[in-house]
């Protein structure tokens, strides 16, 4: 398994894990995350993007006849009453089932830690949905804990 940083010729194969995570987390709460459209034709772009933004992390595991999961993170603007001015934020990670319980996971999460402190960020976050406790456990073993819980009701 190579790990190495997503090219804009790889977003064409990241967008199928787009649209799975879009329907697992759609699956796992409906009110939150239900799409206008097609999720990976609406993130093709933006992964293209990612791809050659050097403070942004696309990362891939590649099997080499397909990919096997990859990570997008961005660095963001905190809001200015903080101190902590940017942060790094993790908007998806992917592992396809048949590669699963091999590390992957949290090999794609190591790296973009890596890639974080390089960028310079003081802080990584990401959110994870209530009922994916899987994904909360591999955050949690990769050093992240629990800072916040959002909370949502349906008018």
């Amino acid at each position: 398994m190579e790990f190495r940083p997503a090219t804009p010729e790889d977003v064409p194969a990241v967008l199928p894990m787009v649209r799975k995570i879009a329907a697992m987390h759609e699956k796992l709460d409906p009110a939150k995350y239900t799409f206008r459209s097609d999720p990976g034709e609406m993130y093709r772009s933006w992964l293209r993007q990612r791809a050659t933004d050097p403070r942004s992390v696309f990362l891939v595991a590649d099997a080499g006849t397909r990919l096997a999961g990859f990570l997008v993170g961005t660095v963001e603007d905190e809001i200015p009453i903080y101190r902590v001015e940017q942060i790094g934020f993790i908007h998806d990670l992917w592992v396809e089932e048949d590669y699963r319980h091999e590390g992957i996971g949290r090999q794609l999460v190591t790296m973009a830690i890596e890639r974080f402190r390089d960028i310079g960020v003081q802080q990584i976050r990401c959110d994870t949905a209530w009922a994916n406790e899987i994904a909360r456990e591999l955050f949690k073993t990769c050093g992240f804990r629990p800072s916040t819980v959002e909370m949502l009701i349906e008018l």
